[in-house]
């Protein structure tokens, strides 16, 4: 069974959050204040992480920072749930670690969705081969990846989605292919959270980052 962590100060969230996992067949423990979720996860790590970025004390974000800076808890899957909504918000929390980001106020269902999505990611181990596509080195088994003999840090949904174009290199993915693939849901024609991951993406690739290409009114390729 899927542990969650819930790290929200807003007791009705807390309460309909916990309840929905909990009739999900996942394990939910909840969480007001940092400190209470820093002793938990010195004790029992979870599967996932659903995270508030304002909060008493410390704010979600140096929490993030914090999860990613430790080596046992790197990779924790983390899905921020936030009451920003704008574009640079998003972009800041992608930037800063997270995997996804859930906007308030939000429904169940999605929330849900994108919890059991990042989860099959996470559990499915992928162990294949490596891959190099002109500068850029990935291999999926080691979740490493390398720009021009450089290490570089990949948030889950952004190593997904780069792991996904480099594996089928020449291949042309719609916008819902991709959402359905990475995401586990569709496309609904509003979200801007494909653009925020490919533009953070090729951020971080720095010089090799056009290698993804936008193929316009379809979606995006590498190579071919």
């Amino acid at each position: 069974m899927s542990l969650i962590y819930l790290l929200e100060d807003d007791k009705s969230i807390r309460d309909f959050v916990v309840y929905a996992l909990n009739n999900s067949a996942m394990e939910a423990e909840e969480f007001s204040k940092p400190i209470d979720f820093w002793n938990a996860l010195m004790n029992r790590q979870p599967s996932l992480l659903l995270l508030d970025i304002m909060l008493p004390d410390e704010d979600g974000l140096t929490i993030l920072k914090k999860i990613r800076q430790k080596p046992e808890t790197k990779n924790l899957p983390v899905i921020m749930l936030t009451a920003k909504g704008t574009e640079y918000d998003k972009i800041f929390g992608l930037d800063s670690g997270a995997d996804d980001y859930v906007s308030k106020p939000f429904s169940v269902m999605e929330l849900l969705s994108r919890i059991k999505a990042l989860l099959r990611r996470a559990d499915s181990g992928e162990q294949r081969k490596e891959y190099q596509v002109e500068g850029i080195y990935i291999c999926p088994s080691k979740h490493i990846v390398k720009v021009n003999g450089e290490n570089i840090t990949l948030t889950l949904k952004e190593f997904e989605l780069l792991f996904l174009l480099i594996e089928n290199e020449g291949t042309v993915f719609t916008r819902d292919q991709i959402f359905n693939r990475i995401w586990g849901y569709g496309f609904d024609g509003e979200s801007r959270t494909l653009d925020v991951h490919i533009r953070t993406l090729r951020q971080k690739l720095g010089a090799c980052g056009d290698i993804i290409e936008t193929v316009r009114g379809i979606g995006y390729k590498i190579g071919g």
